[in-house]
């Protein structure tokens, strides 16, 4: 099994492509890049939560109703909203869409952005926040008799489970986040552990972590990864394309598409993501920290670079690692969408098909030895 997620953006922007300020909402352009990852063979596309962005359950709703059968990934941000309001306007979608809504649960790595909706908790209790808000969802979206509940964070009495999720049991639930506190959280509830591009080492390691965290709370979790494919016809023109895009980045002021520079992050994924920057430029068989490197690594800023067969090679791979799902996004967003859907989205699924037929055969050879 591989699935593959893309990133919708309402608007135009990328760590090379500085947003127009004026437009924060471009509705032909979001429909476009809907509709270009449903072409393109994409299983779902992330919608991301920021402060100053628009609300993304709105635009999930826009997004259903352009698309038939691409799936939404709302990233959602527990304090903000109360867990039982949230269990239905999740809900409401599941339903409005048919069942294609999934949940990405990001507890809150920048306390600037935090603050600025008023959210003042430190990493430690935001991760205990997190831990009740997903217990009240799941009860909410499982149960079929009303819910009360009592926590640090959240008291509610005979909460009404009465707006059904289509997906049985409930919705999916990915979750963000590489600490020892996320490692916790997400042992006990998360469906799909997500990572940023890492080495294959550090892929290792995580999993191995979060795995054995899994398996003291009785689940098995799957694992997503997130890479900037730059993809070109040689290998040669691939890592030029990366050297225009770090020249670029230097350019404009070495300023992520979140944000300027800060120094060191407070979050865990990004000083992962830097430790391996430190390691070198090119890392693995084509993993780029370049642009990790200039920006701060404010989200996943490492890329794979060569031909599509190249990158193909690499992802598959992390598939034996153990990540059977894909974030992938480009430097130039809707254009490399389109790319991926063309050359690198089919040949990854062949791939792993052949790989998976494979085992499979050795597996019929062993039981009849």
């Amino acid at each position: 099994m591989v699935e593959f997620i893309g990133m919708l953006q309402p608007r135009v922007q990328s760590e090379i492509h500085p947003p127009d300020r004026s437009i924060v909402l471009d509705r032909g352009y979001l429909r476009d890049f809907a509709r270009a990852h449903e072409a393109g063979g994409f299983d779902r596309v992330l919608i991301g939560y920021y402060s100053d962005a628009p609300d993304g359950l709105l635009i999930g709703g826009y997004v259903a109703e352009q698309t038939e059968h691409l799936g939404l990934l709302i990233a959602h941000r527990p304090g903000f909203v109360a867990p039982t309001l949230a269990a239905r306007a999740f809900a409401t979608l599941d339903q409005l869409s048919r069942g294609r809504v999934a949940i990405h649960v990001i507890s809150g790595g920048d306390d600037t952005d935090q603050q600025r909706d008023g959210d003042y908790l430190d990493k430690e209790a935001r991760y205990t926040r997190t831990d009740e808000y997903i217990d009240i969802l799941r009860a909410l979206w499982e149960g079929n008799t009303p819910v009360s509940y009592q926590g640090t964070h959240y008291r509610f009495a005979q909460a009404s489970p009465a707006v059904r999720t289509v997906q049985r049991p409930r919705i999916p639930i990915y979750f963000g986040g590489a600490s020892a506190a996320a490692i916790r959280v997400a042992a006990r509830h998360a469906d799909v552990f997500a990572l940023w591009g890492e080495t294959y080492a550090q892929v290792a390691e995580i999993i191995g972590k979060v795995r054995s965290a899994a398996a003291e709370e009785g689940r098995r979790i799957r694992f997503s990864l997130s890479l900037r494919p730059i993809l070109a016809d040689t290998e040669e023109a691939a890592w030029t394309r990366a050297e225009h895009i770090r020249e670029t980045i230097l350019r404009i002021g070495g300023q992520a598409w979140l944000g300027p520079n800060k120094g060191r992050p407070a979050n865990e994924g990004s000083r992962r993501l830097l430790a391996a920057a430190a390691l070198g430029d090119r890392l693995d068989k084509c993993l780029w920290t370049g642009a990790a490197a200039l920006t701060g690594a404010r989200g996943n800023t490492t890329a794979l670079v060569g031909t599509p067969a190249q990158v193909a090679d690499a992802l598959l791979d992390y598939w034996r690692l153990g990540i059977s799902t894909f974030l992938i996004r480009g430097f130039e967003p809707l254009e490399d969408a389109i790319d991926y859907g063309n050359r690198l989205i089919p040949l990854v699924r062949t791939l792993i098909a052949e790989e998976e037929a494979k085992v499979q055969e050795e597996e019929r050879t062993r039981r009849t030895a």
